[in-house]
């Protein structure tokens, strides 16, 4: 069977799910990229960002049968991978409780901006604090989400992200001196 980018996504999941291994590697094929992307930036490492995506990917055909469709398959695969980078990151991460600090709302990036610069000193961040602003500033994830999977509390994920966007300033402001 061949397939196209206009395999719906039905067709696809089940077409995995009679072991077509054409249609595995065409659902490898669509999400790698994005997924590995997710997997470097809370990992901040290749290799784990590697394992991560090997793992999840072996969950996600294990599990795709109880995929309920509730929600897009991109999404579900996302929050696998997600699921996986954390798992791997507390393995080797302790997330040092600090007192509540003030948090201020929105922080000005500035307009002229190397992205390629900024993914470097967030990748430069100690690795709670990447993981905590990751979920949060890319990701889109609350709080109470992060504090939950990463297994702190919420006052935790406030203040490492707090200290993340503090230390992303300061490099920021060597950046632009």
């Amino acid at each position: 069977m061949s397939f196209t980018i206009s395999m719906t996504e039905s067709k696809l999941i089940q077409s995995c799910l009679d072991n077509d291994r054409l249609a595995q590697k065409e659902l490898y094929n669509r999400y790698n990229k994005a997924m590995y992307t997710i997997a470097y930036r809370i990992t901040g490492d290749f290799e784990m960002a590697n394992d991560v995506l090997q793992d999840a990917f072996v969950n996600i055909f294990r599990n795709l049968a109880k995929f309920r469709q509730e929600s897009t398959l991109g999404a579900w695969i996302k929050t696998i991978v997600v699921r996986t980078a954390i798992k791997l990151v507390k393995k080797r991460t302790r997330f040092e409780p600090i007192e509540d600090h003030q948090i201020g709302g929105f922080v000005d990036w500035g307009t002229s901006l190397d992205t390629e610069y900024l993914e470097k000193a967030i990748q430069e961040l100690p690795a709670g604090y990447r993981t905590v602003f990751v979920m949060i500033e890319i990701e889109g994830y609350a709080h109470k989400e992060v504090a939950e999977l990463l297994d702190i509390n919420v006052g935790t994920s406030k203040s490492q992200l707090f200290y993340a966007k503090k230390k992303l300033r300061e490099k920021l402001e060597n950046y632009r001196n």
